[in-house]
């Protein structure tokens, strides 16, 4: 059985009553994690521990708040108020675990699904989209590491050309991928608004509702937008559901034509913000 779930952000608790709901087997059952495995929740350790032990069980994607934990790791980012990932930065299996971070995916496309944290622009297609997360996901296991996450930073550019090279094509492809929400008609992207889909500033629409989007017809699955809630259609699942902010940890089970939603509540409560 195959399940795609939502943010965790360190959330192990509700994470492990998710599996146990699911009574998940690893010798059975495949997980698709869409990313934000870490930080803000009370066990970012713990849940790093647990996914990483998992194996080929379990497929990772890397959210804004991974990579921010390998920017801090690296010295290039200070942790923020209300991040909890010092413990991971002082546990004693800190290189094993951020060696086996930098080896999750940025997109993956299994199961008939296209997944990713936050979002494509309409520009690309599918085989583009797993091209240029692949670009990232080589930088992110090689030497350079440490200078990509210092150069990964910043909004611009934001809307995308196929002659963008260097930092600025893996800046533009990381952001996209871990942080688009909104954009206009031409894919220009905005960073401010953080609303649901109702509050989309003028000239700005959600970058599934994009007209003429070259993935439409692809299935695609993403977390990243707790405000926006569930969102369950033939080829769009949402599904961070604000674990975090004390609502669901979401899992959709997709197995060919057949759907199903389990979910947990998450006794763990932020203000956003926090």
């Amino acid at each position: 059985m195959n399940y795609l779930i939502g943010d965790v952000q360190g959330c192990c608790g509700a994470l492990q009553a998710l599996l146990a709901k699911i009574e998940f087997s690893p010798s059975r059952d495949r997980l698709y994690l869409l990313g934000d495995l870490v930080n803000r929740g009370p066990a970012s350790l713990a849940t790093l521990r647990l996914l990483s032990g998992l194996g080929e069980a379990a497929t990772c994607l890397l959210g804004n708040h991974d990579l921010h934990l390998l920017a801090a790791a690296h010295g290039v980012r200070k942790p923020h108020r209300g991040d909890t990932i010092d413990e991971i930065l002082q546990a004693p299996d800190r290189k094993p675990l951020l060696d086996w971070l930098r080896q999750q995916r940025m997109a993956v496309h299994e199961q008939g699904w296209l997944m990713v944290h936050a979002g494509v622009v309409p520009q690309w297609d599918l085989a583009q989209t797993l091209a240029l997360a692949g670009e990232v996901e080589t930088v992110l296991r090689s030497p350079d590491l440490p200078d990509f996450l210092d150069a990964m930073y910043g909004n611009e550019p934001v809307r995308w050309c196929s002659d963008l090279s260097g930092m600025a094509r893996l800046r533009f492809v990381v952001n996209v991928l871990t942080r688009l929400r909104f954009c206009d008609a031409e894919g220009q992207m905005d960073f401010k608004t953080k609303d649901g889909a109702g509050g989309a500033p003028a000239g700005l629409m959600p970058w599934f509702d994009v007209p003429g989007r070259r993935t439409v017809g692809v299935p695609i699955a993403f977390g990243h937008w707790s405000t926006l809630g569930l969102v369950e259609r033939d080829d769009l699942l949402a599904l961070d559901t604000g674990c975090i902010w004390g609502g669901q940890l979401s899992a959709m089970r997709v197995d060919g034509a057949r759907r199903e939603l389990i979910q947990v509540q998450c006794e763990q409560a932020q203000r956003p913000g926090e």
